[in-house]
């Protein structure tokens, strides 16, 4: 046992790491297989076709047992087994549109198999079906046996039966051959014929006609008989009475049944010979048509007969008066019937009630119905009633209108002076369609109709004055008996900046000199809050800009030295995104007082020192001479060294030439010393000017 299992582990092992069947001889293989249809593929009706299996073996021994399989259809048709390396042949005798499709064929030695490639066979031609009738001749109600048949035709049918074109009957079979049992419901002469159909997948074949076969109903001698009283002149109320019946025949009948009916609406029925029925006339549009049937066997007869109604009364119509009304205002409604048979009925005959009745105060006269309107949609209809006969109006629904509410005014964008802008306007609840007027003061502007839900009206305006904008309101009105009107427009109004002027203020000065403050200040019309910026003309950037809620703003800065001097200006804009220049201003800086005074003294002090060594030079040039012409005469004593240098200036022309210079520096009536620069000054002595003989000072200021 433990031998067989190793064997068979072995096997087993050795056959799935080669890839081969475990039956796998390795004596023989398959090479190909073949098929082919003789005589054609395409082939008439009634053709003897054979195909053909062509099977090529390889192998070293013969005979092999080999086992052939046909399919049509991926079905298997046929199998055989063989032991012999023939061809093998599946034959098909006299082929009917049933033997279409597509064929292959399968060859099976062993372990080992091949199909062939698919092969399709088309079979052309249906024979012409045949028709046989039980009878040619029946009466109304009578069946008919009707056979329908395929000579020579296999496979899956459906035949159908035909009066002229007019398909009576359709039955599916597996045979060539159906029946069906036929009956006519109009007499006289009927012609049938039959067709088939043979059932192929994935689609059908349909044959011709068959013969033609003439058949002959004859009516049945019962007939229905509708009697209506009365017939004319007739109102509604009127009492009618209907009989239905039918007249007695020599012939025998199984089932004899009576049906009345009015309409879709049955009125009674019966198995007796006659009906007879009671009923009160209606008035209806359109006018029903009374029936009597009659059911006999299979056989339905019918007697028809109309009836004219004419009305005591009309239909009311129910209105409202006024066409519109208001939540909780007064209102009628008021029923009415147009038309009165007045042969039969008084109008005062008439009776109208509202319903529903609860909803109305009182009725002030016949159909005239006085109430309050609610403050919800709501149905009425109204009822007429005279002699028994009662009509409903169609309903009227309701609507009470909402007045307006105060409206609500506003502008939705920024408002510019002098720029065109929208006004809005909305109630917040009102029935549509809603009329809303701007006004300005006491002038009517213009009118918006609103028509849609939520639509706001809208104005579009122009103010040329700040406070021309409290003078808008708007008015709502949508038919009701007051207009309301909006508070007046309460916004801000945007003027846009204009007229900047720019001027320097300088505390206690009268002109600007380095290290004194300076102020620039800038004054504009229009609304706050407004953009200052101020620029040194010729500097890109701006020196300072800021945004106030004023019309006035100030520069400071302090002068430090000549390159600030030069033309200012400044800019502003506001909420009007405009932007204009004001004015420049010319800032010239003088040189500080105190560098004057050391420029000045410094000069002074260098011609102090320059007339002095003139004077030295002037007086060594004297001493000179005059010892030159005391060598000649009397040598003079020489001065002690602690004696005072006196100058004597009043006589002398170059000393006084000197003084004049000097004095060029003073203004003879404020006593200042001025380089003739504008605005720049420095306080001196105001007696030096008369002076004619002085001592030089050590310092003088000068521009």
């Amino acid at each position: 046992m433990g031998l067989l299992l190793l064997l068979t582990s072995a096997l087993l092992h050795t056959c799935l790491h080669s890839g081969r069947p475990v039956s796998a001889d390795p004596n023989f293989r398959i090479s190909s297989v073949d098929l082919t249809i003789h005589p054609s593929p395409d082939v008439d009706r009634n053709t003897n076709v054979t195909l053909r299996c062509k099977a090529v073996v390889v192998t070293t021994e013969e005979p092999l047992s080999r086992e052939f399989i046909m399919y049509k259809d991926e079905r298997v048709v046929y199998r055989k087994t063989v032991s012999s390396s023939e061809d093998f042949l599946y034959h098909l005798p006299e082929v009917r549109v049933s033997n279409n499709g597509k064929y292959k064929c399968k060859i099976k030695i062993m372990e080992q198999e091949m199909a062939s490639s698919i092969e399709k066979l088309t079979v052309t031609g249906l024979s012409l079906p045949v028709l046989h009738l039980s009878k040619s001749n029946v009466t109304e109600g009578e069946d008919v046996t009707a056979t329908c048949s395929a000579p020579g035709e296999t496979g899956s049918f459906y035949f159908h039966f035909f009066d002229n074109s007019r398909e009576l009957h359709e039955k599916p079979v597996n045979s060539n051959q159906a029946e069906a049992k036929l009956s006519f419901k109009s007499v006289g002469r009927h012609s049938l014929h039959c067709s088939y159909t043979v059932v192929m997948m994935p689609k059908s074949v349909d044959s011709e006609d068959s013969n033609t076969v003439n058949i002959t109903v004859k009516e049945i001698s019962i007939m229905p008989v509708l009697e209506i009283s009365p017939l004319e002149n007739v109102f509604e109320g009127d009492n009618l009475t209907i009989r239905c019946s039918f007249v007695e025949s020599e012939q025998s009948f199984k089932k004899v049944h009576l049906i009345l009916s009015q309409g879709t609406r049955l009125l009674s029925r019966n198995i007796s010979t006659t009906i007879e029925h009671k009923m009160m006339a209606e008035a209806t549009n359109p006018v029903p048509t009374f029936e009597c049937t009659l059911v006999v066997d299979n056989v339905v007869k019918v007697a028809t007969q109309n009836i004219s109604v004419m009305d005591l009364f009309s239909v009311p119509t129910l209105r409202m008066s006024p066409n519109e009304v208001f939540q909780e205002e007064p209102m009628n409604l008021i029923c009415t019937s147009e038309r009165v048979a007045s042969e039969r009925l008084n109008r005062e005959d008439l009776v109208y009630t509202l319903d529903p009745a609860e909803h109305f105060v009182s009725a002030t006269r016949p159909g005239v119905f006085a109430l309050t309107a609610m403050k919800t949609d709501f149905s009425y209809t109204c009822l007429t009633e005279a002699k028994g006969i009662k009509k409903r109006s169609k309903a009227l629904t309701v609507r009470p209108k909402v007045h307006v509410s105060v409206p609500d005014v506003w502008v939705s964008e920024t408002v510019i002076l002098g720029k065109p802008f929208f006004i809005y306007c909305e109630s917040k609840s009102g029935s549509l369609p809603i009329a809303y007027t701007l006004w300005k003061g006491t002038e009517r502007i213009n009118t918006f109709h609103a028509d849609s839900i939520s639509k706001q009206a809208y104005f579009p305006t122009t103010v040329n004055h700040t406070e021309e904008i409290r003078a808008y309101r708007c008015e709502a009105s949508n038919g009701g008996k007051k207009n309301l009107q909006s508070a007046a427009l309460n916004t801000t109004v945007i003027e846009p900046v204009a007229e900047p002027f720019l001027s320097i203020l300088v505390p206690n000065k009268a002109e600007i000199f380095e290290g004194i403050e300076v102020y620039l200040s800038c004054i504009v019309k229009g609304t706050p809050p407004i953009t200052f910026q101020w620029y040194h003309v010729g500097k890109r950037e701006p020196l300072q800009f800021e945004t106030l809620n004023a019309n006035t703003a100030t520069y400071q800065f302090t002068v430090s030295s000549k390159e600030q001097g030069g033309m200012y200006s400044c800019t502003v804009r506001n909420r009007a995104n405009n932007e204009v220049e004001s004015n420049q201003v010319f800032i010239e800086v003088r040189m500080a007082l105190w560098k004057k005074g050391l420029i000045g003294g410094f000069l002074l002090l260098l011609a102090s020192i320059l007339i002095l060594v003139g004077c030295v030079v002037y007086f060594k040039s004297k001493r000179g001479k005059r010892e030159n012409a005391a060598e000649l005469s009397v040598k003079p004593a020489s001065p002690k060294s602690d004696d005072s240098l006196t100058v004597n200036l009043t006589h002398d022309t170059e000393v006084s030439n000197a003084a004049a210079d000097a004095a060029s520096f003073y203004d003879d009536k404020e006593g200042r010393v001025t380089n003739g620069a504008r605005g720049s000054v420095a306080s001196l002595p105001a007696d030096i000017s008369n002076r004619s003989s002085y001592s030089v000072p050590a310092v003088a200021f000068v521009s």
